[in-house]
């Protein structure tokens, strides 16, 4: 079997507030055709590590790497020109639009006159959305009368426009129904069909075993466990997150 790219390398990253370390000499890899998922207590540090990777807050120490090369992420804008795109919880989505209308927002097309590309931004939603295995069945459909599995779909379906190589995904299935959340694992599935890199941060257990390839567990701002997600017990997960056990 050929080795995967390693889309993502952070080594020995670390982010203070003032005198608060957040995380500390935090060190993994993403490859592609892989979901990584990032679970612990509230106040593990994986919201810091998102921000971080998202170019939302600047490290304190250590290296990001894409594809063996550094980089500095100062900003949203340049992780997303670096190939990384991200879904917080709070989904950014307009309600007023339809759907085309928000995966293409900010990135409209246009015609050689200057006129909006409306075919074409409809067949790329289409194909991003089928990519994903999305079941909205009309792209023109407003968002409001979507379901939360479907809006998480428009919302990970919006940062194929830029064919990231990483995605990093934050709580995606926070406070949806189990059919939903089915749904939202299928699309995350669907990325690492793709050949994306996939930060997955959850709090559910369930979840993360039914879809990640690799798990690791943040406990006071450090990793505190490795797991392969194909064999790694519930009690094993859960004694890393509480402290009981490290690995």
């Amino acid at each position: 079997m050929t080795e995967r790219e390693v889309v993502l390398s952070v080594e020995n990253l670390s982010k203070n507030f003032g005198a608060v370390k957040a995380i500390s000499d935090i060190t993994f890899d993403v490859h592609a055709n892989e979901v990584v998922a990032l679970v612990g207590d509230n106040a593990a540090g994986k919201s810091t590590i998102a921000r971080i990777v998202s170019g939302a807050y600047p490290p304190s120490s250590g290296t990001i790497r894409l594809s063996g090369e550094p980089v500095q992420i100062s900003s949203a804008r340049e992780a997303f020109d670096l190939g990384i795109a991200t879904v917080f919880q709070e989904l950014a989505l307009c309600d007023n639009l339809d759907v085309t209308s928000n995966i293409f927002l900010g990135h409209e097309l246009s015609d050689s006159s200057g006129l909006l590309s409306e075919k074409t931004m409809e067949s790329l939603a289409r194909q991003y959305l089928d990519q994903l295995g999305g079941r909205i069945p009309d792209v023109r459909t407003p968002l409001h009368n979507l379901s939360g599995g479907q809006r998480q779909c428009v919302a990970i379906a919006r940062t194929l426009v830029s064919n990231p190589r990483l995605l990093v995904l934050d709580e995606p299935t926070a406070s949806l129904s189990v059919a939903q959340s089915a749904e939202v694992l299928n699309h995350i599935e669907g990325l690492r069909a793709m050949g994306k890199g996939v930060i997955f941060i959850s709090h559910n257990l369930p979840d993360v075993r039914a879809v990640a390839d690799r798990i690791l567990v943040l406990r006071h701002g450090r990793i505190n466990g490795r797991f392969n997600a194909s064999d790694a017990s519930y009690e094993q997960i859960i004694a890393s997150i509480t402290g009981l056990s490290s690995s």
